[in-house]
């Protein structure tokens, strides 16, 4: 599944789609779920791990496009118009119309995606509250660089949660690596709506 999502990933920046076409028929896939980026990736198979699931197994690859405004040439590529995939994913309630319109586009059903308030992230912060956040921060041995970062002129007219949420963007890997850690701390019955919704739908 990593060799079909680096062909796929290859396809959209300009390759040739032969490999994709060749290794989506030899695996198979039956389902590529569409995200913005590497951390809701770590979020989603996160989850999956949590809830004894492999999606790679299953046929389903989890496709960080690089970016929102990528939707419409990875749904043209693996949607209808390309290998007739079935597409999902996560978007974010701000790009839900650029979604919308890229996926009518291809002729994929928009339905099957879910969508974040703001964004992942900070679906998470709310469903394990700003303390726990904190608390999972200070086990991860960034308690220091948080404190130090909630000092910063720029951030004391935010709340606690907007804070943390801004802070987890602030380093390389840093967002991805909570994108787990996060998920992996939720209570079962705690997983945000559209996280829950998108692995169930698969």
């Amino acid at each position: 599944m990593e060799s079909f999502r680096e062909a796929v990933t290859a396809w959209a920046a300009g390759g040739p789609g032969d490999p994709a076409r060749e290794l989506a028929a030899r695996l198979p896939v039956r389902a590529v779920v569409l995200l913005e980026g590497p951390s809701d990736a770590a979020a989603v198979g996160a989850l999956a791990a949590g809830r004894g699931r492999d999606l790679a197994a299953e046929g389903v690859c989890v496709l960080p496009m690089g970016g929102a405004m990528s939707v419409g040439r990875f749904a043209r590529l693996l949607g209808p118009p390309g290998l007739g995939l079935r597409l999902t994913g996560l978007c974010d309630e701000a790009e839900r119309r650029y979604y919308a319109r890229a996926l009518a586009e291809a002729d994929a059903a928009p339905r099957g995606f879910f969508v974040c308030a703001a964004d992942l992230e900070d679906e998470l912060i709310r469903a394990l509250g700003v303390t726990r956040v904190q608390e999972l921060v200070r086990a991860e041995g960034d308690l220091r660089a948080l404190q130090t970062f909630q000092c910063q002129p720029a951030q004391r007219g935010r709340t606690a949660q907007q804070q943390v949420r801004r802070f987890l963007g602030t380093k390389k890997g840093r967002k991805i690596r909570y994108g787990r850690v996060l998920v992996e701390a939720l209570d079962p019955d705690r997983v945000p709506a559209p996280l829950d919704g998108l692995l169930t739908s698969l």
